[in-house]
């Protein structure tokens, strides 16, 4: 599921095929910009801010795309068969003389004025893999609203940005608290820690193949960065070594106190928490252990 830190992995990869490179085709498959030409451009550079995807190109323009649930970018060289997905799902081709990058399930896809990335971007909270990440000001954001859901408004990119919702099960399971608690009822200097971690959690999986938020992943900073601040309180420990505490674990034991991990889905999103370790409110509707 794309997040902050597999959309700074993707913005990476397309940089690195595409930057400094002349296009030699590109086809945006859209409606509102399907006669756009921007062939004999440039591509500048690659960025991603949050869970959006900026691709700068010469003469001041930048094709904003965003993956959402299921959509990707997929990098091919010259004559390789493409196997991201059948045709009429592809929204953009990418090509100069040595790449080709493929946009397959794009929700968003538009082309507008570098000068006007505001315009797609500009309502973000701090990004948590971006250099304006400020901690202070993603707390005071979520205090705004102290009434609703930590989950709800850890999903909120105008809160902050990056986190989507395996990160969000995963947070609120290591803060102990339930999705469904209001912010403004945690525990005292609980949030300004949790938003600390969400920030080491995504640094810690910015360069990795499989996303992990276990001990490990949690406990390793990456070379070139200074060493975390440790936990006010002892991080739960790993009864084996998986990648996630809850996320996906419906119906499988607790890896902190063997519990079965409950499953709900609201708004096509599933939620999993473990109903021993985590405090707070849960929906009446929630189903039992087993489901999946």
């Amino acid at each position: 599921m794309p997040e902050g830190d597999t959309v700074l992995q993707t913005a990476a990869r397309l940089h690195a095929a595409l930057a400094g490179r002349v296009l030699t085709h590109a086809d945006l498959r859209v409606p509102r910009f399907a006669t756009a030409d921007l062939s004999g451009r440039t591509v500048l550079d690659v960025t991603a801010r949050g869970k959006h995807l900026l691709t700068r190109v010469e003469g001041g323009l930048t094709l904003h795309s965003h993956l959402r649930m299921d959509g990707a970018w997929r990098i091919y060289a010259p004559g390789e068969r493409w196997r991201g997905g059948p045709g009429h799902q592809i929204r953009a081709v990418l090509t100069n003389t040595d790449h080709t990058a493929v946009g397959y399930r794009l929700p968003v896809l538009e082309l507008l004025r570098t000068s006007e990335e505001s315009k797609a971007v500009g309502h973000l909270g701090p990004d948590l893999l971006g250099p304006d990440w400020d901690l202070d000001l993603a707390v005071e954001r979520l205090l705004a609203a102290p009434d609703r859901p930590l989950g709800e408004a850890l999903l909120d990119q105008r809160n902050l940005a990056g986190i989507g919702n395996v990160y969000r099960c995963e947070l609120c399971f290591l803060a102990r608290v339930t999705p469904w608690l209001p912010v403004g009822a945690l525990p005292d200097g609980t949030l300004p820690r949790l938003v600390a971690l969400a920030h080491r959690l995504l640094d810690a999986n910015r360069d990795r193949p499989t996303r992990t938020t276990t001990i490990r992943a949690e406990r390793r900073p990456r070379p070139s960065a200074p060493p975390p601040t440790p936990p006010k309180r002892p991080l739960p420990p790993l009864r084996v070594q998986e990648p996630l505490y809850v996320y996906g674990r419906g119906g499988r034991p607790c890896l902190r106190c063997g519990t079965p991990i409950r499953k709900i889905d609201q708004e096509d999103r599933p939620t999993y928490w473990c109903p021993a370790c985590q405090a707070g409110p849960t929906p009446s509707t929630a189903p039992g252990p087993h489901s999946s």
